[in-house]
This record gives structure tokens, sequence and C-alpha cells, in this order.
């Protein structure tokens, strides 16, 4: 069958035109986890050792943490793109950088960075891209303030760029109003260094990838209910890791699958933590058929084969509770929606206001560009579906235009996604975004898409 997805508008790939398709079938695998890919690199460095890491993600975001323990002294060697070979200094083995340190755009790099940096003996000043510099840091510098830590910055210290002058920290209990794992984490790798025990108490459960991965390089941590506690270290000792697909980037095939008729695919080796599964349960809820084969355990991470098919998709109301372990997927979730049988309303995303772009009005603006009927609210989205079966959907989807990704890619991933179904395809400017979390989106796609 010939395959049918993506034409290269640009030597740059920086705009692409994504096409329609009859259905994705093959058999896949998706980019390594960017939350564990991230903390691999954390924890490697400030382990005795040397860390082996498979399968690490190597998106813009993770390289930027990549580049900020090499200005900090850490040897990382690359026999493959992704494989990594940390040679860890130890938890006081960290250097001062000769330089600002540049997050670029990943908040994950700026803010878990700044919970470790504040226990630090040197001076650090970390920045970031156009976008990251509005993106806020008050809730990861206020409770690093409570411990003793010295920070400056933009905005009575609320935006990057900040100073850090690393200082002996105190363990502290927090007990935070929004659940945050960039927020835990970054509370909890200060707790590493600091005098005696640091708590977390969270509203509800985020995703805790942090605490999986301390235990794994030996810190003394433990999890009751919604607190996480964790004791001062004397070292981390080194460990090999294979970093599992990300779920996050496993769902745009997954819908991709379920809105085009006659698809089957199977995604291999995709991280299916529990913290992370909520856009397995909200698309199962909307009707979906998804299996999830072959489980097992890989350095601290539960991992299976998901197998997906196309899917009569059905509306459904979708608030914090069931949002809050598919925050990311939001994107791709409006996606799903647009091509469910009746109204879909999304309620308790208004930190989505504040990502790489404003992920609520952007959506809504390429929904409507697409001629489905969104009503935008303060901290989610309604969306009237199209439904019925898919081929039916491209008949009444209009298609044919152009959106612009605001350098999110996200954005950009669920745009071409969502020209899967179209009569003409969108054409998607900024496209490359996608390079942040999933190389090699467009090819893939372009492979596994068949009339």
């Amino acid at each position: 069958m010939k395959n049918r997805a993506i034409k290269e508008e640009g030597a740059s790939q920086n705009t692409v035109a994504a096409l329609p398709v009859g259905g994705l079938r093959g058999d896949v695998a998706v980019p390594g986890d960017k939350s564990i890919s991230h903390r691999s690199v954390i924890f490697g460095s400030i382990a005795d050792g040397v860390t082996e890491v498979d399968n690490f993600l190597e998106g813009e975001d993770c390289l930027s943490t990549f580049a900020a323990f090499r200005a900090m002294g850490v040897e990382i060697e690359r026999p493959s793109p992704s494989r990594l070979r940390i040679h860890g200094v130890g938890l006081k083995g960290l250097t001062e950088p000769g330089d600002v340190i540049d997050a670029r755009n990943s908040g994950t790099t700026a803010r878990l960075l700044t919970g470790l940096l504040s226990a630090q003996p040197f001076f650090t000043v970390v920045t970031g891209d156009a976008s990251l510099r509005k993106r806020p840091m008050k809730r990861v510098v206020d409770p690093l303030l409570r411990m003793g830590a010295s920070i400056s910055g933009r905005k009575g210290s609320t935006l990057l760029p900040i100073a850090i002058m690393g200082r002996r920290l105190t363990g502290t209990d927090h007990s935070i109003i929004i659940a945050s794992a960039q927020l835990k984490s970054a509370i909890l790798l200060a707790g590493l260094y600091a005098q005696g025990q640091t708590s977390v108490h969270e509203p509800g459960m985020s995703r805790d990838h942090t605490e999986r991965m301390m235990q794994l390089f030996g810190a003394d941590i433990k999890t009751e209910d919604k607190a996480v506690r964790v004791k001062q270290a004397k070292s981390l000792r080194a460990c090999a890791i294979t970093v599992p697909g990300d779920i996050s980037s496993a769902a745009f095939l997954m819908v991709g699958a379920m809105i085009t008729r006659s698809s089957s695919l199977l995604i291999r080796d995709v991280g299916v933590n529990p913290t992370r599964t909520g856009i397995i349960k909200i698309l199962q809820k909307m009707g979906a058929r998804i299996e999830t084969i072959n489980t097992r355990e890989v350095s601290g991470e539960p991992v299976a084969d998901i197998r997906v098919k196309s899917e009569h998709l059905a509306c459904t109301d979708i608030s914090g509770s069931d949002l809050l372990p598919a925050i990311d997927e939001f994107p791709i979730i409006c996606v799903a929606a647009a091509f469910a049988d009746g109204t879909t309303t999304i309620s308790g995303a208004k930190e989505l206001r504040l990502k790489e772009s404003d992920r609520i009005a952007v959506m809504a603006d390429c929904l409507k560009k697409l001629g489905i009927s969104v009503e935008e609210k303060e901290d989610g989205i309604r969306i009237e579906g199209r439904g019925g079966d898919p081929l039916q959907g491209v008949k009444k989807v209009k298609g044919g235009v152009t959106i612009e990704s605001h350098g999110d890619h996200r954005i950009a991933m669920s745009m071409a996604v969502a020209a899967l179904n179209t009569a003409k395809g969108v054409t998607i400017e900024g496209a490359d975004a996608v390079d942040v979390s999933f190389p090699g989106f467009f090819s893939l796609l372009s492979r596994i898409g068949v009339q």
C-alpha cells in the first residue's frame, strides 16, 4: 500500500504539509521518555561511578540538561545519539560553570537545576530562551528559600534569569497547592543535600519518576499516600538505565490510529507508569480500543507494548483528577474530542496557559481553523466533535489550512495527527519544534500512514 502522510515544504523541515491517510499500520517504537531522560543525566552526574543510559531522548530539552552538567565538569560520553556513559562526580563533585547555564526552552532543566544548584558550593546563573523567560519560577523558588537557599532574579525572583549562590540547606516540610512533578523534584533534589529530612505533601499524585530514580540510585526516600520524604544522602551509586518509550509521544500515534479507518498499530516498549497512563484511561473512556500487553519492569519503571486500532469515539467530560496524569497530552486529547460524537468538556487545565505556548488558546484557534466548533474557557475548552465513522470525518473537516506551532512541539504534532483525517491536509509552520520531544516524528508518520 502506498504510504502518504507528510510532504516537506522546506529544506529545514520548518514547514511541512501533513496529509490525509486511510490508516496507520505497523510495529513501531517511540523515542525515550523525556522526563526520565532528564533525570538519568541528573542522577548519573551526581552518583559515584559510571552510569550507562540506553534509549536516551536526543531531543532539544534533554540536551539542555546534558549540556548543563558537562558545563559543571561531568564527563558524558555518547557512543551513539541515544546512548550515554556518564562518569559521575558524586554529590559534592560538581564545579562552578564558566558561563551562564542556558536551559533554552526546557522548563524541566531550569526548575530541577534550581533545586540542585541551591545546595552546591558555588555561584550559578540559569537562563532560557524568550519563551522560558516568561514562565513562572516562583512556585519553585519560594520553598527553596524556606530551606535556606540564596536565589535572586527578575520580577522578585519569579522569572529567569535567576542567580543562585549555593548554601547549606535545612530539611523542611512542604505542602504544595498544585501537584507538580517539577516543583516536587526540585525540592527533593535540594533535600538530598539538606540537613535532616525533607518532605513534600501534594494535593494529588504528580508523576513520580524522580522518586523511582532516587530509589534506583540508593537514596533514602519513602512515599506514603500523597507525601514523599527524603533524607540527606551521603552518596548515590551509579547504575544502568534503559529509558522506556515516552507515553506522551505514543499518545499522538494512538489517537492517529483511532481517528483513521483501518488502522492497526503496535507501539513497543512504552513506559506505563501509573502517574502517566491518564491518557489511556481518558481514551478508553471515549470508547477507544487500547490493549497493553507484555507488561514488565525496566530500571524501576513499568513498561508495556500498546496495541491500538481504529475506533468510533464518544464525547466525555474531563476534569482535574482525570486530567492531571494526562496534562501534557491536552492538545492530542483535543484532537480526539474533535473526532468524537457529541460535546467534550475539559476543565482544570489553567496551568496550560503557561506552557511553551498558551495551549488552551492555541488549540482552540487551530481546531476552529479545521471547522470545529470550540468554546474557550479560562481553565479549559469545550469541543463539539464531528463524530461518526472516521471516513465521514474526512468529508466534514475542511482541511487545507495553515497553522503556526508557536514553537510548541505538542501543538505541531497534534495538528499533524488531526490532518490525517481531513480532506486536504494541514500545513504546519514551525514544524521543527517537534525535535524537542520526538525527533523523526514526521518521517515515522509518513512511514506508517497508508491509503
